[in-house]
């Protein structure tokens, strides 16, 4: 082991554990034969209760590491001492405490020796309030005691340990973080697609992927988020390239746009930048550049359309020709579902006009939707 090819081979083991945890008792094994021992073990510890929260073991049998866990790692006369010891340092059992000591000990004696091990050598990888990292190898009898040279060839392995174990820790840490990410945008209602700047889709929660196989938006070539309507769709790829130019200036509320499915239903979807301020170290993926939240049209007034309604002094019938206007479509389809003429539908909608300070249908739709918006505090 001690060739530069063999050490070369050692060290690809210890990094390819990073993303693997698996290849742990790989590397141990290599690692063990580098320092001439017999057995090796990685431990997570909690440093108070000294409870082993994970362990990667080679050359111990599995109902001793078992044991290891739920009963000896209490009971392990070197872990104390250890704790008070700098990372990086190596220690052998007899640096920790005399040999004396050590074969009085239940763990020597119920542990140790049951497997023929007679001296381990240690070192701490990492250390904080709530977890510390030991590496531990152990020799049999065969190979005697500890010396000088097994702890040189330990410490020259240890920088390479040490920063596999970091990095994997963050790896993990950003891998719980992503998991964490996605279940939440899972668990929101509205249809959530988060774009770069060309539309592409870089990430749909269940409610948007489910919007997709059911046709009321499209994944088109390239995997762009695209829309039915060709005036829905011109609308997205503008405020998607405005936000990615003007760092997310798509206006204090947002940009909103209705659309209808295949199926012909009404929906409403709202765009959020995420390249504003604050808003870039959401956790999403770098190439978002905004998130577009669509939810199904209903005639039944949220709140906000109330605000809407006291904020312009609308009457009751007015608020259900705005939402008509917003949710079902023109002046005729309005005046059907609601079961009122034509002539009734305009008289209101330029009532509606004069309150709001509008002058166009579409104008109502923005002014609602600025409202209805979710993403607005």
């Amino acid at each position: 082991m001690s060739s530069p090819k063999n050490i070369s081979s050692l060290i690809g083991e210890i990094y390819d554990a990073i993303l693997d945890r698996a290849q742990w008792i790989e590397a141990l094994d290599k690692a063990a034969q580098f320092v001439g021992a017999q057995a090796g073990a990685l431990i997570w510890r909690n440093p108070v209760c000294r409870a082993v929260n994970v362990i990667h073991a080679f050359g111990i049998e599995p109902g001793y590491v078992e044991l290891y866990r739920k009963h000896y790692a209490k009971l392990d006369p070197t872990t104390g001492p250890m704790l008070l010891r700098d990372v990086g340092d190596v220690a052998s059992t007899t640096d920790l405490l005399s040999q004396g000591e050590l074969v009085k000990t239940c763990f020597y004696r119920e542990w140790l020796q049951p497997q023929g091990f007679v001296d381990m050598l240690q070192a701490g990888l990492d250390k904080s309030p709530t977890d510390v990292v030991h590496l531990c190898f152990m020799r049999s009898g065969e190979s005697g005691m500890i010396d000088n040279a097994t702890r040189d060839r330990l410490r020259l392995i240890i920088p390479h340990m040490r920063r596999a174990v970091l990095v994997g820790q963050l790896v993990d840490r950003t891998t719980a973080q992503a998991a964490t990410f996605g279940d939440a945008l899972d668990g929101i209602c509205a249809g959530l697609f988060l774009v770069d700047a060309g539309g592409q889709i870089v990430h749909a929660n269940a409610s948007g992927q489910a919007m997709l196989a059911q046709g009321v938006l499209l994944r088109g070539h390239g995997d762009k988020l695209m829309s039915h309507d060709a005036n829905t769709a011109q609308g997205l790829h503008e405020i998607f390239s405005s936000t990615a130019r003007d760092r997310g200036d798509v206006g204090q509320r947002g940009g909103a746009l209705p659309l209808t499915g295949r199926d012909g239903e009404h929906y409403v979807a709202h765009v959020l930048s995420l390249t504003a301020g604050a808003r870039r170290p959401v956790g999403a993926d770098d190439r978002a550049v905004a998130a577009v939240f669509v939810q199904k049209a209903s005639l039944d007034l949220p709140s906000p359309q109330q605000a809407i309604a006291k904020l312009y002094k609308l009457t009751p019938t007015e608020l259900r020709v705005l939402s008509g206007i917003v949710h079902v479509g023109g002046v005729p389809e309005v005046a059907e579902v609601m079961g009122i003429s034509v002539s009734t539908v305009k008289t209101h909608l330029r009532r509606l006009f004069a309150k709001t300070g509008t002058d166009r249908q579409a104008d109502l739709v923005k002014l609602v939707a600025g409202y209805a918006n979710p993403l607005v505090a």
